[in-house]
């Protein structure tokens, strides 16, 4: 082999290298993709929309560690988040935010009533909520412990949510729902 050829080979694997870090470091602290398995969050997202996760908004989790980055805030009601199923730690699952710690929560008569008032909010009051599952009982109201969150589907009629395994350690949030990048007619911003 020519020295030239060694060192385009050379400059060649350290590009390829360096891109491949630069790739880990912001899939793990920046930003990832997931794609939709279920219809559990229709008709905000469809099975088989690809979407983007913020993982810095809230502290990304330092991949091998219990440690976190500094979070810019705090996860709200409303956000749509992605976090590590509390019964199953290798499968991720997305729903959206209802109640944080220290919340009451209570299914009535199709809606959720948060702290004793009715969540108005339109990604909340255009949708029925059923009374389903061990935690989401009909006059059954719940206090969410601290640091944790309770999360629905927004196909409330077909989700796995907080109404049948319960609350969403803190530790387990990886992030909010941004962006529906493929399939292209469906790109738009997660409400």
């Amino acid at each position: 082999m020519k020295p030239n050829t060694k060192k385009v080979i050379r400059e060649w694997a350290e590009s390829i290298v360096v891109a491949f870090l630069l790739a880990m470091v912001i899939r793990a602290f920046v930003v990832q993709a997931f794609k939709i398995p279920t219809g559990s969050m229709r008709p905000t997202l469809m099975e088989g929309d690809i979407i983007l996760v913020n993982k810095f908004i809230y502290g990304a989790r330092v991949p091998f560690t219990g440690l976190r980055l500094p979070a810019l805030r705090q996860p709200q009601p409303g956000d749509v988040i992605v976090f590590i199923y509390p019964e199953n730690p290798k499968k991720d699952f997305i729903k959206r935010l209802v109640a944080k710690g220290g919340d009451t929560v209570e299914i009535k008569g199709g809606t959720i009533y948060v702290n004793e008032r009715p969540l108005m909010d339109s990604v909340f009051a255009k949708r029925y909520y059923y009374n389903k599952g061990q935690y989401g009982l009909e006059g059954e109201k719940l206090t969410v412990p601290q640091d944790s969150y309770f999360v629905l589907g927004d196909n409330s009629a077909s989700s796995q949510d907080s109404r049948y395994w319960g609350f969403v350690p803190r530790k387990n949030v990886l992030g909010k729902a941004i962006i529906i990048y493929w399939p292209p007619k469906r790109i738009k911003n997660i409400q």
